[in-house]
């Protein structure tokens, strides 16, 4: 799946597409539906992930991924709650990453022609170093965010996102750069911006 391959329906790999989805439900059941200790949080993840989450992460329940096995954790990340992970295309986040209530991250994409809608395309989500996603953003397949950068709340982000720039808006585009704390685009907010 992280290889960027197509699972059209009817093959292998959309059968262990299935398989890894009905594991990451019990583990996010087992995740959402009792208290859990921060240190049972991070055994769960590792179970989910199939591979060792830092001791430093952390998760604010619920959260769901509907795979599991593509999602890779730096040093103290933060995934607040009602998070929703689409992995099958991967996830990687970076050190120090915080990431606001109800994101989505969604690796995955349909076929466009009707014909082959049930074909799904993976490409990875790619989150840098001391990246901070505001509540309710969507992340969108294929896109990075690249170190220090913010996307704001509610932002749909379709494309790349430089080092060290602010996002927003729907689609997002960039509205600040922070390395040097001014304005790149300045312009007065108009009613159809709202």
């Amino acid at each position: 799946m992280d290889a960027g391959e197509p699972a059209r329906a009817g093959t292998g790999l959309a059968a262990k597409m299935n398989e890894l989805a009905d594991e990451a439900i019990r583990l996010c059941m087992e995740l959402n539906t009792r208290y859990t200790t921060p240190e049972e949080r991070v055994e769960i993840m590792s179970r989910l992930t199939g591979r060792p989450v830092p001791d430093s992460f952390r998760l604010f329940p619920p959260f769901t991924a509907d795979c599991g096995r593509n999602i890779v954790l730096g040093e103290r990340v933060f995934v607040n709650s009602g998070c929703r992970f689409q992995d099958q295309g991967g996830i990687r986040i970076g050190d120090d990453a915080l990431i606001g209530h109800n994101v989505v991250l969604a690796s995955l994409n349909h076929d466009l022609d009707p014909q082959r809608r049930a074909t799904t395309v993976p490409q990875p989500v790619v989150i840098g170093e001391r990246v901070w996603i505001g509540a309710n953003a969507t992340v969108l397949a294929g896109v990075t965010i690249g170190d220090g950068a913010v996307v704001a709340a509610g932002a749909v982000v379709t494309r790349d996102v430089e080092p060290n720039t602010v996002v927003g808006g729907v689609p997002a585009r960039k509205i600040r750069d922070l390395r040097d704390g001014r304005e790149r685009e300045p312009r007065p907010v108009r009613p159809e911006d709202a």
